[in-house]
């Protein structure tokens, strides 16, 4: 059964994000750094959506993949990064109840397809990998368009039904978010009721969608790692595993931070702890994917420099 946490509360339509407020002393440090990841995240995604369309060596699906994924990266980062860099240079950061729902909503579609194009990516490099010579078969440009749509809309879908199900909830008592934006774990901690129900369906929706996720990647790099393993040449095998490990790399790295935070209990950990988890999915992972999925590509690196030699630049 709900019960109210206070009598004769006002529902709130107003929230206070506190942010870093308790690293008083750091706030200049943390303006400085965040501002510099974002740059950083402006630049590297930009930069990879130009190489890919500019050059039509790269108008592959691997590519096409890539292309959404930093679109996705660059519109993630910046649903958040704005509002907190903009936070540090006031005494108070206030946000409407309508704002702060349409960050989380943002924040779902863009997560959630983030993770859905990892696997569409997986699925890509299977084909490749393991069946080179149905995979123009298979991925046609047609096919592409359809995974991509399909990740939009699950997302919008999966998002919405998150957003209700938090905002379905009143709020009232403290206003104050200890966060640097408005994220389900301490939205649960201003209800006026028991969040056990709210609580449960965040942690099986959020457990179902992992588990098919985790599933399906470490399937399809299982089978290319055992594909890898029998390329007999040892400069296509280093090749490969080069590729690949990136992949993975980037791959645990966002769900690590994605399970900590929204599977398991939220009671488990401070808040302090999810901050920092947080900063880690929505500033750093935006800002090294491309990094990850460019710098050690050859086919990228070359791109740049013709597309940098054309510009004049060398």
């Amino acid at each position: 059964m709900e019960k109210m946490k206070g009598k004769n509360q006002t529902s709130l339509t107003e929230f206070i994000l506190l942010g870093f407020s308790d690293l008083s002393k750091l706030q200049s440090l943390l303006f400085v750094v965040f501002l510099l990841m974002y740059i950083l995240t402006l630049l590297g995604n930009i930069s990879i959506i130009t190489i890919i369309r500019m050059d039509p060596h790269l108008h592959t699906p691997m590519y096409y993949f890539l292309t959404n994924l930093s679109f996705v990266d660059l519109c993630y980062s910046s649903t958040i990064t704005p509002k907190a860099l903009a936070d540090f240079r006031v005494k108070k950061s206030t946000t409407s109840l309508f704002e702060c729902a349409t960050q989380l909503y943002m924040f779902g579609i863009l997560a959630t397809a983030e993770s859905l194009l990892l696997i569409v990516m997986a699925y890509d490099r299977y084909m490749a990998i393991c069946n080179p010579l149905l995979y123009t078969v298979v991925i046609t440009r047609r096919v592409c368009i359809r995974l991509v749509f399909s990740v939009y809309m699950i997302s919008i879908v999966y998002s919405l039904i998150q957003t209700g199900n938090i905002f379905s909830m009143t709020f009232c008592g403290s206003n104050e978010i200890k966060h640097f934006y408005c994220d389900i774990p301490p939205l649960l901690k201003l209800s006026c009721y028991d969040t056990f129900f709210n609580e449960m369906v965040l942690s099986i929706l959020a457990g179902i969608i992992s588990v098919i996720i985790i599933t399906s990647l470490v399937l399809s790099y299982s089978c290319i790692i055992s594909a890898i393993l029998r390329i007999r040449s040892p400069e296509g095998r280093h090749k490969a595993f080069s590729t690949c490990a990136s992949h993975c790399f980037s791959v645990i790295l966002f769900f690590g931070t994605l399970i900590f935070i929204y599977v398991i209990p939220s009671s488990h950990f401070s808040m302090y702890i999810n901050r920092v988890v947080s900063v880690v999915y929505t500033m750093v992972i935006p800002m090294v994917n491309p990094m990850i999925y460019s710098l050690r590509n050859n086919d990228v690196k070359e791109a740049l420099r013709k597309l940098l030699g054309k510009k004049g630049f060398c």
